[in-house]
């Protein structure tokens, strides 16, 4: 019995499968993170570029309707894609998900002051019936920006959380993304 034991105990036959047995779940939970974040930073790049295509567009496609709806279109059609028919997907975001807001800074010695309240920080709107009611001093440099804010849900494959962008009242990611650019 004695030479059996030594003979099972000096073999290597299975090693490889114990070997494999003690690995695998660690690569299979790795793999599966990776594609979660490479599924989220895509979401997180979508939201970026939809701003930004929103900004370059906006000069072109204001004739029917106001800047902010023009702006919060754009940017959800860049954002979702387009149907066959050339119309924009309804998700995964809507207009709600969209900011447009406007700042305008007013120069004047050196140092900045917004005209809303005399602050001495840039006055920022959210419609642009407030920023047109509001012009600077006529001593001052006038520098109006636009930018559009978009937010979205990511909601991951497995409930692993990284950063501190975790919503865990909802179990997703909080994405947002920004583009902006001086009017004026």
């Amino acid at each position: 019995m004695l030479p059996h034991l030594r003979k099972m105990f000096a073999s290597e036959t299975g090693v490889a499968t114990i070997e494999l047995a003690l690995i695998a779940p660690i690569l299979a939970v790795m793999t599966i993170g990776i594609v979660d974040i490479s599924n989220a930073y895509s979401r997180k790049l979508a939201l970026e570029q939809g701003a930004h295509r929103a900004i370059e567009k906006v000069m072109q496609t204001t004739a029917n309707d106001t800047v902010e709806g023009t702006l919060a279109t754009e940017a959800v059609c860049q954002v979702n894609g387009m149907n066959s028919d050339g119309t924009c997907k309804t998700s995964p975001i809507t207009s709600s998900n969209v900011t447009v807001t406007w700042r305008r800074e007013c120069t004047a010695t050196g140092s900045y002051t917004a005209t809303a309240g005399g602050t001495t920080t840039p006055a920022t709107y959210t419609t642009s019936t407030d920023y047109d009611a509001d012009p600077c001093p006529s001593t001052a440099t006038e520098a109006d920006y636009i930018q559009v804010y978009i937010t979205d849900k990511y909601t991951p494959l497995f409930p692993i959380h990284f950063g501190s962008s975790y919503n865990s009242a909802e179990g997703a990611y909080d994405l947002s993304a920004s583009a902006g650019m001086r009017t004026k």
